[in-house]
């Protein structure tokens, strides 16, 4: 690293700041670089600059050993926990917690070290988005040279699908067209002009007399001047910005930390107190000791790892059949937190293919022919070919939606083509904006026919100022709409030279509008966002007049803006001019950013987390790569997207589909509800068990149960409802609520309460059984203490399906795996009980046909307290401020 940094610094002699490498006139780059666009670099001068500036390539840091991976997964509170639950189980004699919770570690730590690595992949993948081998001019000859050894001043040679090998400022240009997707998420190529650029400030979409490293060449051929390699390149700014992006964690593991914190805290204070109560009582030590750890062992909730990993996996099973890959198991439930989605457009919000959406002619009542003359123009004027068979549409999209515009219409291509075949052209050129073709009519008749930008080709045709403004003032209306607007003419020429120019005195026939149109499902999915409490962002490198006119239709932003129509978009470069305090404050209102380059990208990302916000970014460019990493989820693309951006990211959308992300929101709040309902169930568990050991002794009464008893009660009775709760379908109205704060305890809404007072519930159902046998000198008073404890927890686990849902509205059999589990459970303890083996184990007596009954009906009870607090709840009486309603963001 310290190589590449020293690079970086002999770079920053020859890179001139101000003015930037776009807004040089070639003659001046050239200049700075001491180099002769006619020869190049001689084999010398590369071999100094190579040695000075170092190799075209970007800087790998060494990773961290798995090992130290590892001891940092065990350094976290819940874990660490375990690890000592575990130790204690062996020393205890209970051989089968200790295997489970190793088990849980090892499994916790893989998950861990697979995340971590993830960074090192996405540096690989952007490392090998370079080109091998780079087409150059040196010592006056031109030859192919690996393209890590290109060096500043290097004179390259671009051709059509060639991938540009660094940046270079271009020198010569014939109708050369770049795709820059990679670094813009752009669909559309690029034009390129050797002519600078003035604007310093210019996006990197607008920086047309530039070439950068990863991009490829898409049509026309070029000449550039190397201006920068390595990290100085804008691929390696975002190599950069990857590196030092911060790997956030998710609100599920900020909350389960803070949760292991508290429930160590809870161990050491509960069993200290219930060790000494029993010591005060003249309970023997040891088995006080041994309870005192039992329960320690108990409040660990050790399945709890277990049940997140196997909620989360089942998720993520879920949402790939909805096309939503999950690459980072945290990354399902922390769907269901966030609070703003920041969305590319091109390919996400909108399909990735022009459309043309507009086609009229400027003067309607005129000439019998002349839509006829138009669509001839769009399908003659034209290099692009449309899909048939088995072969893919090929050419520049704008071209390949004119074709297919005129196909809709009923126009044979082939047959206009055989009629009117072409015999000249001038091809299409960034500088002039139009395109001319020259077609025989017939005899020794020629047409030229044209197309282009409005404000180029109406100077060339034949009409007065009046009716040329009133078609520029609709052309600007078209592009209001977001709408890129091209216009048509034609001329009928006796005879065209061999080098044919492009003619005066056209005929202007129409306009055409084209648009990248938004998905049809979008909409929907981008209201559903809203009315869920969650804000979308349309984030994009394209012009901001085209990104609000998509964003309106989408519902981004308003419909009918009753002020300035612009009053939430923010651009590039008014963003630059923002420090991170303003630009935090400003978030909060933007709701789509235009022109936007990669660094600006986190820093969106970096002022909403400011504000307390939990942000899903997402994205299918290299640009997009840091900003992927730095949101707490990172959603990239599966269909268009770059090996980059789906390295760095948390989840992949198969079909590259904003709505898919409605779907993984909707998946990711079920999770967090179903982890909540285990929580609320193992934590009331561990709590009625707490209850019952501490209060006995000081209501006078013996210890009611043994350590194998707890250690049952934990493994058994909390695991397989535990388990079977995370296949609770999703609560009514998921979608209609707001985003859970990030910062919200997962005791939050009433759970906490819930806890102690029915565990407090569980543990006095206990110890009243256990009071009553006593009196009533019951032999199995134990056994139907320990009877009690487990089938009220059964129950409990029946009733906290719904939080605020009855059970009965809801259906008992819904949940057919929790019903199998309390079943099976149920069917565990009765063999305790009724078998002698396992009586002489767990020192449990059968208990006749009246005793069953009583351990039968008493949980009972938890079923319909549980449920009068639920309709509390749905009345508002309790819990007043735990639900509120979303409302659009």
């Amino acid at each position: 690293m310290a190589d590449a940094q020293a690079a970086v610094d002999h770079l920053e002699q020859v890179a001139p700041s101000p003015p930037p490498w776009h807004v040089l006139p070639a003659e001046e780059a050239l200049a700075r670089l001491a180099v002769d666009s006619e020869s190049g670099l001689t084999s010398d001068e590369v071999a100094q600059r190579l040695a000075r500036y170092g190799a075209n390539s970007l800087p790998e840091e060494p990773g961290r050993s798995i090992g130290r991976m590892v001891l940092d997964q065990v350094a976290d509170p819940m874990i660490a926990l375990l690890v000592v639950a575990a130790i204690i189980s062996g020393v205890i004699g209970e051989p089968a917690d200790t295997i489970v919770i190793a088990v849980i570690v090892l499994l916790n730590a893989v998950i861990g070290v697979f995340q971590e690595r993830r960074a090192e992949q996405a540096m690989r993948a952007l490392k090998e988005m370079a080109s091998p081998s780079a087409l150059v001019l040196r010592d006056g000859v031109e030859q192919e040279v690996d393209a890590a050894n290109l060096v500043p001043g290097d004179i390259v040679l671009l051709q059509d699908g060639a991938v540009v090998p660094a940046d270079l400022r271009l020198l010569q240009t014939a109708s050369l067209r770049i795709s820059e997707a990679a670094l813009t998420g752009e669909s559309q190529p690029v034009g390129k002009q050797v002519e600078p650029v003035h604007d310093a400030q210019a996006a990197i979409g607008d920086r047309r007399s530039m070439a950068f490293r990863g991009t490829f060449v898409a049509g026309g051929r070029g000449r550039g001047v190397t201006v920068g390699t390595g990290l100085r390149t804008e691929l390696g700014v975002i190599a950069g910005l990857l590196a030092t992006a911060e790997s956030v964690k998710t609100p599920l593991q900020q909350r389960l930390a803070r949760f292991g914190g508290w429930i160590a805290i809870g161990v050491v204070a509960v069993s200290a107190v219930v060790f000494g109560a029993g010591l005060l009582r003249g309970e023997d030590p040891t088995l006080m000791f041994l309870t005192a750890i039992s329960l320690a062992v108990a409040a660990v909730p050790e399945a709890l790892p277990a049940v997140v990993a196997v909620t989360l996996a089942l998720g993520a099973r879920h949402m790939a059949r909805t096309h939503a890959l999950v690459r980072r198991l945290p990354a399902v439930e922390t769907l269901g937190s966030v609070t703003w989605i920041c969305s590319d457009k091109t390919g996400t919000l909108t399909e990735n293919r022009m459309r043309a959406e507009v086609v009229e002619l400027t003067d309607p009542a005129g000439r019998d022919g002349a839509l006829a003359d138009l669509l001839d123009v769009l399908a003659l004027c034209n290099d692009a070919t449309l899909a048939e068979g088995d072969l893919e549409a090929t050419g520049d999209p704008t071209e390949i939606a004119l074709l297919e515009a005129v196909r809709d219409r009923g126009v044979q291509r082939t047959a206009r083509v055989q009629a009117q075949p072409r015999v000249a052209e001038v091809p299409f050129d960034s500088a002039l904006k139009l395109m001319v073709t020259f077609h025989r009519t017939g005899g020794t008749g020629i047409v030229a026919l044209v197309k282009g930008a409005p404000e180029s080709v109406l100077p060339r045709c034949d009409l007065s100022d009046e009716a040329a403004q009133e078609v520029l003032a609709r052309s600007d209306a078209l592009a209001g709409e977001g709408l890129r607007v091209l216009a048509a003419a034609r001329r009928v020429l006796p005879a065209i030279d061999d080098d044919p120019d492009i003619p005066d005195g056209l005929e202007l026939l129409g306009l055409v509008g084209l648009i990248d149109p938004p998905r049809p499902d979008a909409e929907q999915a981008v209201a559903e966002c809203r009315s869920a409490g969650i804000t979308p962002v349309m984030i994009t490198g394209d012009h901001p007049a085209t990104a609000a006119a998509i964003a309106r239709r989408l519902g981004i932003l308003d419909q009918d803006p009753a002020g300035d129509p612009y009053e939430h978009v923010l651009t590039g470069p008014q963003l630059t001019q923002l420090d991170d305090e303003q630009f935090a404050r400003e978030a909060e209102r933007i709701r789509v950013y235009a022109r936007v380059d990669p660094e600006q990208k986190i820093r969106i990302v970096r002022a909403l987390q400011a504000n307390g916000e939990c942000v899903a970014m997402t994205g299918d460019g290299v640009n997009d790569a840091p900003a992927l990493r730095q949101a707490e989820i990172g959603v990239a693309m599966g269909k268009g997207g770059t090996d980059v951006a789906r390295e760095a990211a948390d989840m992949v959308l198969l079909d590259d589909r904003f709505s898919t992300i409605v779907v993984a929101v909707r998946e990711g709040r079920r999770i967090y509800d179903d982890i909540r309902k285990f929580i609320r169930y193992t934590m009331t568990s561990n709590s009625g068990e707490i209850w019952l050991v501490f209060l006995a002794p000081f209501l006078g009464m013996p210890v009611p149960l043994l350590p194998i008893h707890i250690l049952w009660v934990n493994l058994v009775t909390d695991g397989l409802p535990g388990l079977a709760l995370a296949e609770e379908p999703a609560e009514k109205g998921v979608m209609q609520r707001p985003p859970r704060p990030p910062t919200e305890s997962v005791f939050a809404r009433g759970l906490g309460t819930h806890v102690i007072w029915v565990g407090l519930l569980i543990g006095a159902l206990s110890l009243g059984t256990q009071a009553w046998a006593l009196e009533q000198d019951v032999a199995q008073w134990q056994t139907m203490v320990f009877t009690v404890l487990v089938f009220s927890q059964l129950v409990h686990s029946m009733a906290i399906r719904s939080e605020t849902r009855s059970l009965f509205s809801i259906g008992v059999l819904t949940n057919r795996p929790l019903v199998g589990a309390i079943l099976l459970s149920i069917a565990l303890q009765l063999m305790l009980v009724y078998v002698p083996w396992f009586q002489g184990v767990f020192r449990t007596q059968p208990l006749d046909a009246g005793q069953l009954l009583i351990v039968l009906v008493v949980p009972l009870v938890v079923l319909v307290v549980v449920e009068v607090e639920k309709a509390l709840v749905r009345s508002g009486m309790l819990y007043r401020r735990a639900f509120p309603q979303a409302g659009a963001r």
